[in-house]
Formats: structure tokens, sequence, C-alpha cells
């Protein structure tokens, strides 16, 4: 058993799950109170941060663990829920690279968070350019055609 804490909560305006237009997204992330403000020193001198959230509202019914159409579109394969990245995996984790705006006080500010209002956060990191592929990175057909309205 593995417990966790959200260290933080999104704030933004998507209300509702929906699955494209998330490029220009201005969402907060304000830490928890249980964590001082200094948490976030230095945020600042990096250009992005990988945000690990949890998907809240996806119901114990809807877990996938075996393979599915991504969005249920039969025109793309069935492939399994480790092979895409939709919200109803068994451990309901999602994770986005984000830009940093700024920090402020006990919130950080970031643009392209694929995360709805409420959204609890469960680890904040830089990415640093050492952690990226050092391959060029490869995906199916289906993946791209998928991804061309979501940012």
């Amino acid at each position: 058993m593995i417990t966790l804490t959200p260290i933080a909560t999104v704030k933004n305006i998507r209300k509702k799950v929906e699955d494209d237009n998330w490029g220009e997204i201005v969402s907060v992330i304000e830490l928890d109170p249980s964590l001082p403000e200094d948490a976030l020193f230095e945020i600042e001198s990096f250009s992005h941060a990988e945000i690990i959230y949890y998907f809240h509202l996806v119901e114990d019914a809807r877990i996938e663990t075996g393979s599915r159409h991504p969005r249920n579109n039969i025109d793309w394969p069935k492939v399994g829920i480790f092979s895409q990245r939709g919200k109803n995996r068994p451990n309901r984790l999602g994770a986005t690279i984000v830009k940093i705006l700024k920090p402020d006080g006990r919130q950080l500010h970031v643009q392209g968070l694929d995360a709805i209002d409420s959204t609890p956060v469960l680890d904040i990191k830089p990415v640093m350019q050492e952690f990226l592929p050092r391959e060029k990175v490869h995906q199916p057909e289906w993946a791209t055609e998928l991804m061309k309205q979501y940012w």
C-alpha cells in the first residue's frame, strides 16, 4: 500500500474534463498550507516543470487495465492502457511538462497544464535537459493525429 498526500491544488478556468485545447490554459498551482512557501524557492530559474497529479474524478468503474481504442475512436488501433496517456489508468496518475510563468508566494503560475480546476497535485519537478530523451522520439501515426488539437 502506498499513501500519497497532495502537495498542492490546481486552480484554473477548466471546470470539466475536455480532451483538447490545453496549450493556452494558465493554471495556478497552490501549495498545501502544510508546506512552507520556500518549497518553491528558485523554481523560476527553470523554464519548465513536470507536474504529477491525480485524476480525482475518474470513477472506479471507468478504470482500464487492458487495451482500448484511444478516446474510444475505432479508427485508431486498440492499444494497452500503458501505451496511451488516457486518464482512466489504474493509479489515476497524470504527468505534464508545463511552462513556468512565475512563482508568487505559495503559488506557481504555469501554462499548458492539462488538469482541471481542483485537481490534486502530487509533485512538482523542475525539467532538466539531462532527463529528457537523448534519442529521437518516435510514436505511431494515431498518436500524432490524436494530439493535433491537444495543445
